[in-house]
């Protein structure tokens, strides 16, 4: 696994999508199973979160990775589902950008990062109203429901996703977590939410404390 972890770190660390999907596809044509890749993407992509926690990578690098990371699981996903291996699964999550919102870089890394941590991620996409959360998280019967919003004055739409949750009585089986540059641990206290993701490492670190579950 550290060879593996080591060659998969290698190709994110060039910031090249291209080069990661052609290695991550070599991997599997030399006989690695795509469980063992994506492990091996998420040890890498921890790596790269503590050297941007550190100081040692910026912002754009992290983009860059999230990016090249989400190219390469959509190669691996239909393989695991398609091998049909048992991936044991932390949770699910419903994650979209807020109404009256059409950025979605931050949130598509921590997509990309809780499919490879484990969780079953569910990518609305951008510019999604309150009920597109609900209809998702109840559709799926999710375990956490992530919203973010890039704008101050998007804001205020994730308070209108709880209220969503509230009023069709699932909210206290849903646990909510927001993100996005305009928001605050104050904020997310304030509007009743769950937890609150100042990066995309931290949010996979919330999300998991969120379930109960440990580093």
């Amino acid at each position: 696994m550290g060879t593996l972890v080591s060659t998969i770190r290698e190709q994110l660390l060039t910031f090249d999508a291209d080069k990661l999907v052609e290695t991550v596809k070599n991997l599997i044509k030399d006989g690695f199973s795509p469980i063992e890749v994506v492990n091996a993407l998420t040890e890498a992509l921890k790596e790269i979160g503590t050297k941007f926690e550190s100081g040692e990578l910026f912002l754009v690098h992290l983009v860059a990775a999230g990016e090249a990371a989400k190219r390469a699981t959509e190669v691996l996903e239909p393989l695991i589902k398609k091998a049909a291996e048992k991936r044991k699964t932390l949770g699910k999550v419903v994650i979209g950008t807020v109404a009256g919102d059409i950025h979605d870089i931050g949130k598509n890394i921590v997509a990309t990062m809780l499919f490879t941590a484990g969780f079953e991620v569910h990518d609305i996409g951008k510019d999604v109203p309150a009920e597109g959360f609900l209809r998702k998280a109840k559709e799926i019967n999710a375990d956490i429901v992530a919203v973010s919003a890039l704008l101050t004055t998007t804001l205020p739409a994730q308070r209108d996703v709880i209220e969503a949750l509230k009023k069709a009585g699932i909210r206290d089986r849903v646990k909510v977590l927001v993100g996005g540059a305009p928001a605050t641990a104050k904020w997310a206290e304030e509007i009743g939410a769950d937890g609150y993701g100042e990066d995309a490492v931290e949010a996979i670190r919330v999300a998991k404390k969120l379930l109960g579950m440990n580093e």
